[in-house]
Parts: structure tokens; C-alpha cells; sequence
């Protein structure tokens, strides 16, 4: 079934040319390609000039790239082939002002530009964009954000973020474009050229060793003509996240508080004593949900390889062929022992409980406690590849074009996500303690070692697979017409494709009542009522010493007298003693659902540049057009629907660049932008109600995010690989999405077909109802839009501009990043009546506030401090990201984010000769915790996790 509309976007060509003083820093991603990859060694002087080699010199490059630009860019150049600077191409980039990472196993996985996430940064590959998905961490990616963690870093020559927008530019970013490119086999030197190189790595939590090994060889021939290359880089590493968690924390009314009953009836049914002040007070605090401690195991394999053909017959032709392959396998295992306390509230027996002054529930004792332990596996596996072609042509001397084109795959498959559950429903003594939010202590009062006491209650498996797919193709020309004016136009057709699939395989093993849900291989059981309490009571199988596993809690921050040591399912029994995987797998309706998004658009745009009353200036100035037709899927009601629509939007951007002296540069630029609606946000998929009058469903028919981008800046080259700069910018947003329910709409508001009703359904029966305002739709809109703003200073200072010998070696590297923004927020919020007129507990709370943007840190700030003299370098780097929030939480908290880290790491290179070079590194040397709250003001723990110190020893060869 489909159904269309066609939208037409805001046309702002008008303030095309009043946007002519634009600029930061950019450049293309073949200016980045063909930086020249120097041999690390000393200095030398050749004659007057002095040859820089080494980390030096790819600082040298990496300014070269920001220097000769227009627009805002910034570069991060490898140092030589196959050596980037980091482990981590994530990393790398958190060294760039104005971007910060999220981290995932402890490394590096997503980037946020100028404080807005990944969602709104576009990545590109050798010049095409692309989406790679990672299914590795707490969730999957299922979203544009790119994963930075499928890639080996050998793989790469260069990173280059442009910040600011051109008309030539591709579309679909209010943050950023990043440029990451792999090899250039006509730039280098005739003949073979190549480097290996073998590490080993250290996890100090894990105390496993797992191999890195890269290597690359070149080859070009005397005349200049032709060249390839190829690379590969495979890594295993084994990594342990330890620490604690809370599933956030909630309101709920408890079975009774110190011996007083809060109900008419014990464990259930009854009525509510309102007015008791301890029953009052235990309801409308917030106590954990399930507090527990664990231990998440990363095992991670990635092998990547790179290939470039290229043939340049003539001075006027280039072609190029460039290939990547990437492959991510990873297996994430977690083992918890906790209380679930959600939803189950209401037969557990509260003793003791103490409270702060943000109303939690810091400390109490639990009787008839719902004890859970569970191991959970998943197994997954992510294959990226790309090829793409690119023609170079000089028409003549004052007319070229590049003709490029080619195709990616993303393809993200979760074949097994396993979860196996032990109950011990009437446990008793159990008590938790929060007075040290991110350390607390959690006792078991009924043994936990003991299989007699559990019963296997729960079962789950959720397969799932993401693909992504870009074809693309691009003509770009430019002409210049005189000296110092130039124009380009070109015109590119691109097309995206998300399919998610999802299923579960999830039951308990006995509903209310009757023979179990799940038939083991001894048969059947006998299940209790779910009304029925205490030892009797049968929920699930028997747990066998032969069924489980004994697992004791390494260091994860607790303090004493915490209970380390529990029994967890043993998966391989439990699973085929359950017969889990020979069970049918069902449809998880909202995870159905897919986009295919068509771009046709065109540019114009101009470069001049030249000197007015003796002021040299450069700019660049043009409009973007744009036409999206999209279509999405999604189940409704079991109903496969499709959606179309198409949308149009103009982008007119300028990049202005003066040079008062040879060594200062102003910037300033002016852009509209936009990013396109995240894609779980776009589907249909939902479910239609005929008898309640409800629709719940995603919204295909989304606006694109649109801003208003200024940015202003100032860069003082006062010496060789020295820079000083200030950069201002502005994003007018117009429109973020929010969740929200409509009230009085009609069926036909939603845009869907009559065959998604149920036919039984009084709306099915009686057509009149469809036009009538009573229905809900619940979805997602487009909301107010939000202002954000800020700063950036940024240092490169060599020792030598002021000193030679010994400290003229040395030098830093810093930056800050300042950021003021605010947004609206609609949430709900806590509970405040612990019984309404009817007996219920009271509902949420509607609550408006404002705070800041998602993902923004107030601020952030990186500083290297190296030294480098040619045989010896060494590198302390840190960085710090300031508190942030991601959005809204759930269960009446407020935004729930994540706490200030600061990371610590360090090297150490000495070339022992011209083709041998060892290296020590160390990563998260201060091995920092990860703080995740639930709730911004009252900071409630949602977890605090650590993921142990990294160290990587190694050799480098070349030839």
C-alpha cells in the first residue's frame, strides 16, 4: 500500500550573494590525499631549506591543509604511510577543536562537531559519502551516525573536517563533513615502496594480549604514469567493562514500609492506604529499578584492506579506482547479578529506606525481593565495502571537470543475542546503598551461589540485521574565466538505502497459571498462579548445577562488603536445554522498516580571489540545490505500508578569507543548511487502533533539521608549524523533532490506508467515524527550533620558535572548545499522587524546561605535549569532555546523560635505523569511568563503568 505527498522546503536564494563573507578553513579531500608523506628522520637543511620529517612534519601538513583553504577546514595528516598518529580514527579527531567523542570498550566510536552529535555530520570515504554501522555496545546503530570503530587507522592517509559549508560541498550536514582517505600511489616515490608493522596489545582489566598487525606496499612507475597500492590491518582485541548500573530509577507504591502495610491485601490486590506518611514517601521517592553490579567481556576482530589504481597517460588525465573491505566481529558477553524491582514493587516489603534531598531512595533492606541473575551473548558482524572511480580531465587550460561514481555496503548482522534469566522470587535481606551514587554497595541477604534457590524463568534471543547502501555519481566542473575568478558548477544524483529486520525469540517459561510456555528436553512443568508468593511458588525450571555457571565480580569500584560472587546461567545448556533456537522467531513490529531516500541536486558556485586597496582577499560563493524523494516503510498492524513523499531545499553559502599579512587570516562564512530526519524516526511502522481511536506511528512526512550557520575566525601563522587561532560560531536551528501526542485529529491526518484498521473495528464498520476529530495519534513532530553558539581557541607552538638544541624539540599542541545553547524540552516528569480517586497511582507529570542542546558539553579541551628530534619522539596527550545530556529519559527522570571524563594517553617511538622504528603507547591511562546519570539535576546513577588501561608495544618497518 502507498501513499504520497510531495512538500516543498523554503527557497533562500535570496540571500545567496549577502552571504559573500563566509570562512574558517577547508579543503578537498584530494588536496588532503596528495599531502606529501615525508620519511620520519631528523631535519635536514638542503641549502637554505629545511626539510621537516617526522610528527612534525605531519603538524606542518595538517596546517598547509587549514592555511591554503577558504572555507573552515581542519586536517589530520599520517605521518607516513601506514602510521596514523592514533589507534583510533575517533580518537584522532577528539584532537580537533570543537570535537568530542562518545567512547565505546573504551574506545573511540562516534563524534560530536561544535556540540551536535553524529546524526548531523556527514562522512565521506576517498570523496564519496557513506554510512558504516557498528552493532557492537549497549545498542546498535540504526541511525545516520557514522562508526568510526569498523575502520583500522593504517588504513588511512589523512582526516580532513570541514566545518563550514560550500556550495560544492555535498548537503546533509549542520555540523560537519569529514573526509577520510586512503592511499595515493601516484603522489609517492617511483618504485616499491612499502611498511609493516606488528603491536601487541594490553588490557590491564582483562590481562589479555591481542595481535595488531598493518602493512602496505606501493609501487609507481619512473615516468610518473601509473601506480597502485595496497593495504591491510587486522587487530583481535579482548577488553572488560566493569562497574554498575541501575536501568535508571522510577516511582512505584510498595507492599509495605518498616512493617506497616500500605495495602488492604499483602503481595497483591487490595487497596492503597492513602495518607500513610512512610507508604506516601517510599511511593513518590525514586529508588533504583534494578540496581546491580557486572561484567561486560568485548572480544573484537577487525580486518580491513585498501586498494588504488591510478593512471595518468597524459598531463590533462587522471583516473583513479579506489576499493576498501572492512570486516567487524564482535562478541559482547555481560553476566549481572541484581533485583528487579520494576514492576515488582508491589509485593516487596520495604525496610529502612533513607532519602536525600533530590527525593531517591539511597539506602534500604527488601524483603520478599525479586533476586535476578542473567547472562546475556551477542554475536555480531559488520562488512563495509566501497568502489569507486574518479576522471580527472583537463578540457584546456581553463576548463576541467572530474567525473566520479561508484557504491557501498554496510551490512550489520546480529545472528544470535541471547539472554538466559534465574529468578529467586522471595528473596529476603536483600539491601542496596547509593550514598556514594557511583559506587554503591549491594548485599545479597539469601545466598546467591546456591542453584536450589533459582529457577530458570526467562529466555530471549533477538536476531536483527542492518543494511546500508550508497550508489553515487558526480560531475563537478570548473572554469576559470580570468585570472582569479573561477566558476564551478557540477550536478550529482545519490541514493540511500536503510532496511532494518528484527525478530525475538523472547518468553517466560510459564505464564499465569497451567504447563510452562516452553518445553525443556525433560518435557513440561506445573506453573503456579502468578498471584502466588514464597517457596512454593513455580515460575520456571529448576536450576541444575549442570544449567549454570559460577561468576565472581573483578574490580569494578565496589566497596567492602559488597556480594561479589553469584551463579549465572551457563548459555550453552540453558539454551539447549530450553530448545531456544529451535523456537519460531516473531516479527519485532517496530523494527521492521526501511528508507530509501533519492537525491538529485546541482550547484553553482564562484571563487575569486585578488586584493581591494591592497587587501589580499579569497572567497567563494554559490547555492546548493537539493530534491529528496523518499520512501518509507514500516509494519502497521501487521500491514506492510509504504510511504512516499519529496522535499526541495535551496542552501546558498559564502566563505570570505582576508590576509591583512602574509601570517594572519581572517575568516568569516555564512551558510543555510540542513540534515536530513533520523530513520527510525521515519517509518510508518506502528500499530493502528480501531476500537481505542489510537494510531502510534513514526513520521514519514518529517521535516528536515534546517539552520543558519555564522562562523567567524582569526589564524596567526607566526612561525614554521606555529598557529594561533579564535573561531566564533552560530547555528540558528529552526526545528528539532520531539515526541508528541495530537488529540482530536481524524484517520485521515495520519496519511494511512483503511487496510490497516481491523476489519472487526467499529472505525473499519462505520466509515463515518474516519472524519471524526476523536482519534490520538502518537508520533514524532517537528518542535520549536533552539540557538546554539560558541568558541574556539586553538594553540600550536614549537619550542623552537623560541629556542634550538635540546628544548627546541619539544612543543604543544591545545585547544578549547566554549559552547552556549538552549533548547525546549516537553518531557514527562515525576508522579506527585501517590493515589488518585480511583485507587491508581498518579500519573506522570507534564514538564517544560529549558537546558541545553543534546549531546552539547559546556566545554571541552585537548592538550599534546611531544617532543620529536628525528630518532626520538614522545606524545602525552589528554582530553577532557564536560558533563552533557542525551535527551529524554524515561519513567519521570529528566534528560539523562553523562558525566566529565578526562582521558590520559601516551607514546613513545625511537628509530633504531632508517626502516626500524619501535613504539610503547598507552591509552586511558588514567583508566577513567564512564558516569552516566538519569536524571540532569538530581544525577541519579544509571551506571559507572570502567574499561582498564590499554598498552601497545610494538615494531614499525618500511622499505
Amino acid at each position: 500500500m502507498k501513499v504520497s505527498q510531495k512538500a516543498s522546503s523554503r527557497h533562500l536564494a535570496a540571500r545567496l550573494l549577502c552571504a559573500a563573507s563566509v570562512a574558517v578553513l577547508a579543503v578537498g579531500s584530494a588536496q588532503a590525499q596528495e599531502a606529501p608523506a615525508a620519511d620520519t628522520g631528523a631535519e635536514e637543511a638542503a641549502g637554505d631549506e629545511i626539510i621537516v620529517t617526522g610528527f612534525r612534519q605531519s603538524l606542518e601538513a595538517a596546517l598547509n591543509v587549514k592555511r591554503d583553504s577558504v572555507a573552515a577546514v581542519d586536517a589530520i595528516v599520517a605521518e607516513d604511510i601506514a602510521k596514523f598518529p592514533d589507534q583510533n580514527l575517533a580518537e584522532s579527531l577528539q584532537r580537533i577543536p570543537g570535537i568530542s567523542i562518545s567512547r565505546d570498550a573504551g574506545e573511540g566510536r562516534s563524534i560530536t562537531v561544535r556540540g551536535l552529535s553524529s546524526q548531523f555530520t556527514r562522512v565521506r570515504v576517498n570523496g564519496m559519502e557513506t554510512i558504516a554501522t557498528s552493532v557492537d555496545g549497549a545498542s546498535a546503530n540504526r541511525d545516520r551516525a557514522f562508526d568510526f570503530n569498523v575502520f583500522a587507522s593504517e588504513l588511512f592517509s589523512s582526516l580532513v573536517v570541514r566545518k563550514t559549508a560550500e556550495a560544492s560541498l555535498d548537503e546533509g550536514s549542520l555540523g560537519a563533513v569529514v573526509d577520510l582517505n586512503t592511499g595515493n600511489p601516484l603522489a609517492g616515490k617511483s618504485g616499491f615502496t612499502g611498511a609493516a608493522s606488528l603491536v601487541g596489545s594490553y588490557n590491564d582489566l582483562s590481562e589479555k594480549v591481542g595481535p595488531r598487525v598493518a602493512g602496505l606496499l606501493s609501487w609507481r612507475n619512473d615516468a610518473g604514469t601509473f601506480g597502485a597500492s595496497v593495504s591491510a590491518a587486522y587487530s583481535n582485541t579482548k577488553t572488560l567493562e566493569l562497574g554498575n548500573n541501575t536501568v535508571r530509577w522510577a516511582q512505584a507504591r510498595f507492599d509495605s514500609v518498616n512493617g506497616v502495610n500500605c495495602f488492604t491485601t499483602a503481595n497483591s490486590g487490595g487497596t492503597y492506604n492513602a495518607g500513610n506518611a512512610a507508604c506516601d514517601q517510599a511511593t513518590l521517592a525514586f529508588h533504583p529499578r534494578i540496581p546491580r553490579y557486572g561484567e561486560v567481556a568485548h572480544d573484537r576482530e577487525r580486518l580491513g584492506v585498501t586498494g588504488s589504481v591510478q593512471f595518468a597517460p597524459t598531463d590533462s588525465t587522471k583516473l583513479s579506482i579506489d576499493a576498501l573491505y572492512s570486516k567487524f566481529d564482535a562478541v559482547r558477553e555481560e553476566k549481572w547479578g541484581e533485583v528487579l524491582l520494576r514492576s515488582n514493587e508491589r509485593s516487596i516489603n520495604l525496610i529502612n529506606p533513607v532519602y536525600d534531598s533530590n527525593n531517591n531512595m539511597i539506602s534500604a533492606t527488601l524483603n520478599d525481593a525479586w533476586v535476578r541473575t542473567e547472562h546475556y551473548k551477542r554475536k555480531s558482524s559488520t562488512e563495509f565495502y566501497q568502489v569507486g572511480g574518479t576522471w580527472d580531465q583537463d578540457l584546456s587550460d581553463s576548463f576541467r571537470f572530474t567525473l566520479t561514481g561508484g557504491v557501498s555496503k554496510s551490512n550489520a548482522d546480529i545472528p544470535v543475542e541471547t539472554t538466559i534469566i534465574f529468578d529467586d522470587r522471595d528473596a529476603q535481606g536483600y539491601s542496596f546503598d547509593y550514598t556514594n551514587m557511583a559506587f554503591p554497595k549491594l548485599t545479597f541477604g539469601t545466598s546467591v551461589t546456591d542453584p536450589a534457590n533459582f529457577q530458570l524463568a526467562e529466555i530471549r534471543d533477538r536476531p536483527s540485521n542492518v543494511t546500508n547502501r550508497f550508489k553515487t555519481a558526480q560531475l563537478r566542473t570548473e572554469w576559470d574565466i580570468a585570472d582569479g575568478f573561477t566558476v564551478k558548477a557540477g550536478a550529482v544524483w545519490r541514493r540511500f538505502n536503510f532496511d532494518l529486520e528484527a525478530y525475538t525469540r523472547d518468553t517466560a517459561v510459564c505464564g499465569n497459571g497451567g504447563t510452562s510456555l516452553v518445553t525443556s528436553t525433560s518435557g513440561t512443568i506445573a506453573c503456579s498462579p502468578s498471584s502466588l508468593f514464597g517457596p512454593t511458588a513455580v515460575y520456571g525450571f529448576p536450576v541444575t548445577a549442570a544449567l549454570s555457571e559460577m561468576f565472581t565480580l573483578g574490580k569494578a569500584g565496589q566497596p567492602a562488603g559488597n556480594t561479589n560472587s553469584w551463579l549465572v546461567p551457563n548459555l550453552a545448556a540453558s539454551a539447549a536445554f530450553t530448545g531456544l533456537y529451535s523456537r519460531p522467531l516473531a516479527n519485532d513490529t517496530g523494527n521492521i522498516r526501511g528508507v530509501q531516500e533519492t537525491t538529485k541536486g546541482a550547484y553553482l558556485q564562484f571563487d575569486a580571489k585578488g586584493d581591494v586597496l591592497g587587501l589580499e582577499y579569497a572567497l567563494n560563493a554559490g547555492i546548493r540545490y537539493a530534491k529528496t524523494d523518499q520512501s518509507s516503510y514500516g509494519l502497521v498492524s501487521g500491514v506492510n505500508a509504504t510511504v512516499t513523499r519529496s522535499y526541495e531545499d535551496w542552501l546558498p553559502s559564502a566563505n570570505l578569507a582576508l590576509f591583512p599579512t602574509d601570517n594572519l587570516i581572517l575568516r568569516a562564512a555564512i551558510a543555510d543548511v540542513m540534515t536530513r530526519p533520523t530513520l527510525g524516526s521515519l517509518t510508518p511502522g506502528g500499530s493502528a487502533d480501531g476500537f481505542n481511536f489510537r494510531v502510534t506511528s513514526g513520521n514519514p512526512f518529517l521535516e528536515p533539521y534546517r539552520a543558519t550557520n555564522i562562523d567567524l575566525a582569526a589564524e596567526w601563522y607566526f612561525a614554521p608549524q606555529a598557529l594561533l587561532s579564535v573561531a566564533w560560531f552560530k547555528k540558528d536551528v529552526k526545528t528539532f523533532t520531539q515526541s508528541a501526542s495530537l488529540t482530536g485529529a481524524t484517520f485521515a491526518q495520519t496519511g494511512l490506508p483503511l487496510s490497516v484498521l481491523s476489519p472487526s473495528s467499529p472505525a473499519a464498520l462505520n466509515p463515518a467515524l474516519l472524519t471524526q476529530p476523536i482519534w490520538t495519534l502518537s508520533t514524532t513532530v517537528n518542535g520549536s527550533g533552539a540557538t546554539l553558539k560558541g568558541w574556539e581557541v586553538a594553540a600550536q607552538i614549537p619550542f623552537k620558535v623560541f629556542t634550538e638544541g635540546f628544548f627546541g624539540n619539544f612543543g604543544i599542541i591545545a585547544n578549547a572548545t566554549i559552547i552556549d545553547s538552549n533548547a525546549n524540552f516537553n518531557l514527562q516528569g515525576p508522579i506527585t499522587v501517590a493515589r488518585q480517586a480511583n485507587g491508581s497511582l498518579g500519573a506522570l507529570t507534564p514538564v517544560a524546561l529549558t537546558n541545553t542542546l543534546s549531546n552539547v558539553s559546556k566545554r571541552a579541551y585537548n592538550g599534546t605535549f611531544y617532543y620529536d628530534d628525528g630518532t626520538f619522539s614522545g606524545r602525552v596527550m589528554v582530553s577532557y569532555r564536560g558533563r552533557y545530556h542525551e535527551g529524554a529519559s524515561g519513567t519521570g527522570n529528566l534528560l539523562e546523560g553523562y558525566g566529565a571524563t578526562t582521558n590520559l594517553d601516551a607514546s613513545l617511538r625511537y628509530k633504531l635505523t632508517e626502516w626500524l622504528e619501535l613504539s610503547v603507547e598507552g591509552n586511558n591511562l588514567l583508566d577513567t569511568y564512564r558516569y552516566r546519570f538519569t536524571d540532569f539535576d538530581a544525577d541519579r546513577n544509571y551506571e559507572n563503568n570502567h574499561f582498564g588501561r590499554t598498552f601497545l608495544f610494538g615494531a614499525r618497518m618500511k622499505i
